[in-house]
């Protein structure tokens, strides 16, 4: 036989998915923005004022952990370039025309190209709006959770409790009875 008890009241506390999510897609849409910026500014630096040199493919991306290495000079210091794109039928030992910015010549991007990393900036292209979405839609969850939880009910409960508590000039909590806790060094009463 089932128990004749009421059903439990729906757990009204929010989870904390929401929050984590909410935190994690403002994270990621705050490094994409970062990483767009910079390849942009990178793009701007070298189109106000590029030089072109010839660098040397170093190493080929050999996996998802390695990056393409590319070796030139500027201003009679030799530099490496990392992460550029370089086409599909390059060897390590060819050469390859680079753009660098005069002003710095650490910003560097194959001849052709608008960005030095044309990856990063389509990442951050479709990651950004992504996220922004995701956390717009957490962040209206959240919110809509926490309007429907009025404080003023709260506040009305604990005001009906200090009343009753105080009404009577005993403690609400025991009811009127003493408390059970021994003092120190007494035994119990049998």
């Amino acid at each position: 036989m089932r128990s004749a008890t009421a059903p439990r009241p729906r757990n009204a506390r929010l989870g904390r998915g929401w929050y984590l999510a909410a935190v994690l897609s403002a994270v990621l849409a705050l490094g994409m923005c970062l990483l767009g910026w910079r390849q942009a500014d990178q793009a701007d630096r070298i189109g106000a004022d590029p030089v072109r040199v010839q660098g040397t493919i170093t190493q080929l991306p050999a996996g998802s952990a390695t990056y393409s290495s590319i070796s030139y000079r500027a201003d009679g210091r030799p530099l490496t370039a990392t992460d550029l794109w370089v086409p599909e039928h390059a060897k390590a030992g060819d050469a390859i025309c680079l753009e660098y910015a005069a002003a710095d010549p650490g910003a560097v991007r194959v001849c052709g190209n608008r960005y030095p990393q044309p990856a990063g900036v389509g990442l951050a292209r479709t990651s950004v709006p992504i996220a922004l979405v995701l956390f717009a839609l957490c962040a209206a969850r959240i919110w809509r959770h926490h309007r429907t939880r009025t404080p003023v009910t709260r506040a009305r409960t604990t005001v009906a409790f200090a009343t009753e508590a105080f009404g009577n000039d005993m403690p609400a909590l025991t009811h009127g009875k003493r408390s059970r806790r021994r003092k120190p060094g007494r035994r119990a009463r049998r």
